[in-house]
Order: C-alpha cells, then structure tokens, then sequence
C-alpha cells in the first residue's frame, strides 16, 4: 500500500489558497447580508460633522456597500431619553457613560457595555477653557475661573454630557490641587455662581458663546477644535489638570440588524475611522493612531489628565448618584443659583 503525499510547499500553498478563497467568500456574503440594510443612530451633538465622513468611509468597504444611515444628533442626556421612551436606534453614540447606563436601567443596552473592545469607547477628548481672542482675562487655571468679574458659559447638566464632564472635571481639579471633598464641592458651587449661560448642549453654549456672552466656555477640546474647522475664531486652554472624556457607543438591544451594527461599531476603532476622528479634533483611542505624529502634534499631553474612575470620582454610578440624581448636589447647586431644575 502506497500513501501518496504532495511535497510540503505545495500543500501550504494549496492551504493557504483556501484560506483565502474562504475569506473572500465570507466578506462577500457579509457585504451581501448588509447590503440594502437602514442603521439607525442616535448620537450627541458635536460628533455630527465627523459621522458624515466615517459614514462616506465606510460606504468604500465591502462591509459598508449598500448600507445607509437614519442619523440623530442632540443633548447627550435626552438623546438617551429619547431612545428609553421608544425612539428607533440600532446604537447610540453619546458623551457620557452615565447616558449609556440610562440605557442600561431601561433594559436597553447590555450592562457589559463597558467590557467590550476598548472600553466600549469611540474617542476621546478633553475638557478645555475657550477664551476670547487674546485671553484677556489671562485664563490659566481653575482658580482663574472663579475671579471676580469672571464670566463662565457651560451647558444644563441635566440635558447635556459636556456639562456633566465639566463639574466632574472641576471637582477632580479641585481634589488633585490637595483640596478636601467639602472644599472642592463648595469651588464647584462658586464656579455656579460665575455661570451666565447653561445651554441644552455642548453645541449650543458653544454657539452662545461665540454670539459674545461670557469670557470663558467649558467645553470639549474636539468642540472647539470642529468650531476652528468651520472658520470660527476661537481661542483654548487646556488646563493641567483635567478630566479625559471617554465617548461611549453601544449596541441597543433592539436592533434588528446586530450583526451589521457591530460591524460599524469595529469600524469605527479602524485606522481609518481613527485617523477622520483625528482630522475633527478627536483623540483616538486606537493605540496605533495614538501613536502617529498627527496625533502627537495635535493633542498636547497634559500632567494632571485624569479618567472618571479616579478615585476620587469612583465612576459613573457613584458620580450620578452623587452629583446628577433627583435631589443630589448639582439640584442642590442650581436651585442655590437659580438654575435650571431639567432638561
């Protein structure tokens, strides 16, 4: 009895064939599954200017042939209310973890939302002081942001993720600089005090304060660096100690089309979907990206950058519980300043 074999090379390069024949035939049954399929987002404000582009990008793949897009953009906060009470969303692309986690309490995003590729995060961003052209108010730091005279723009906190990453990133500040707890509640009530202007969204105090009201906004590095694209003339610091806003995305349990969801959801973590998130003043969470020297010119390492689970914060749920729920500090402080009481 004989057993016939075929030299080594010539098996690996029949395997390898098939190997590839069999990866040619999975992207083009994907590209067939997917093609003609509606995904409908729902999403904060600022990030409307660079989905056009992910969503064109992605349009080039063999994933993305055929599909099309259902696009909604506004307050973070009551984007997620809006899909808790039944808006259609295949996911969502919000400001804030504490959004997501709405969500979650609805039943309508997994609780692992967070364990997912990369946190369960987009990009990224940081939070800024814009000033007026020339910073005549010679804004550096927190402290200069409660001065007297000083006017301070930042969006509702119970409509708008920026307002939420704002106080957090003062009162996380505040703790770093060696205040106690009780110190650095009561800055964050003065900063309060200083507020003119509390808009439903990051987007809107932004235009608020481009109309001429107050000196300073708080606001995202990425918003005003998209205000820059679009030829408006805005000036930023970015503080030395400051909060890194992590922007979640998540799958909504509802969506009739998962398997193509998920795979925009992969896309945008791609270099090519980094790399437009770079090009609209995002800060890419893809390490690759992170790396490139567009990035590295762009996005100026600060020492004091700190993540919402710093211990001082202790994540999302401790910090809603603490400062955003019915009756917890930021009612406290708004009634205090006569504030808004809701979205």
């Amino acid at each position: 009895m004989y057993l016939f074999t075929m030299p080594m090379n010539k098996t690996r390069k029949l395997i390898l064939l098939a190997a590839a024949a069999a990866a040619l035939v999975a992207a083009a049954a994907a590209a067939a599954s997917t093609r003609g399929t509606n995904l409908a987002f729902v999403a904060y404000s600022t990030p409307k200017p660079v989905m056009q582009k992910l969503i064109q990008a992605y349009a080039q793949t063999p994933q993305g042939a055929g599909v099309s897009f259902t696009q909604s953009y506004g307050p973070s906060t009551n984007q997620a209310k809006a899909v808790a009470a039944g808006q259609p969303a295949d996911f969502v692309f919000l400001s804030a973890g504490d959004d997501v986690n709405l969500l979650v309490d609805a039943g309508l995003v997994s609780p692992s939302w967070d364990k997912q590729s990369y946190d369960g995060i987009a990009a990224n961003t940081v939070v800024v002081f814009a000033v007026r052209n020339g910073n005549p108010k010679h804004i550096k730091g927190w402290a200069d942001l409660v001065k007297p005279g000083v006017q301070v723009v930042t969006p509702n906190p119970f409509s708008s993720g920026s307002a939420k990453w704002n106080i957090l990133a003062a009162y996380g500040a505040q703790r770093r600089l060696g205040k106690t707890d009780k110190q650095a509640i009561a800055y964050v009530r003065e900063l309060f005090r200083h507020v003119v202007s509390q808009d439903t969204s990051g987007s809107n105090a932004t235009n608020t304060f481009l109309s001429g009201k107050g000196d300073v906004l708080l606001t995202y590095e990425s918003e005003a660096i998209n205000a820059r694209l679009q030829g408006k003339d805005i000036q930023y610091v970015i503080p030395r100690q400051t909060m890194l806003i992590q922007l979640p995305v998540a799958l909504v349990k509802t969506s009739k089309n998962a398997d193509a969801t998920n795979a925009f959801l992969r896309f945008m973590r791609s270099t090519t979907a980094q790399n437009l998130f770079v090009q609209y003043g995002f800060r890419p969470v893809n390490p690759q990206v992170a790396k490139s020297a567009a990035a590295q010119k762009e996005f100026p390492a600060r020492p004091g950058i700190f993540k919402i689970d710093d211990r001082y914060i202790g994540g999302w749920r401790a910090a809603d519980k603490k400062w955003f729920a019915p009756g917890a500090l930021m009612s406290q402080i708004e009634e205090a300043v006569g504030g808004p009481s809701s979205g």
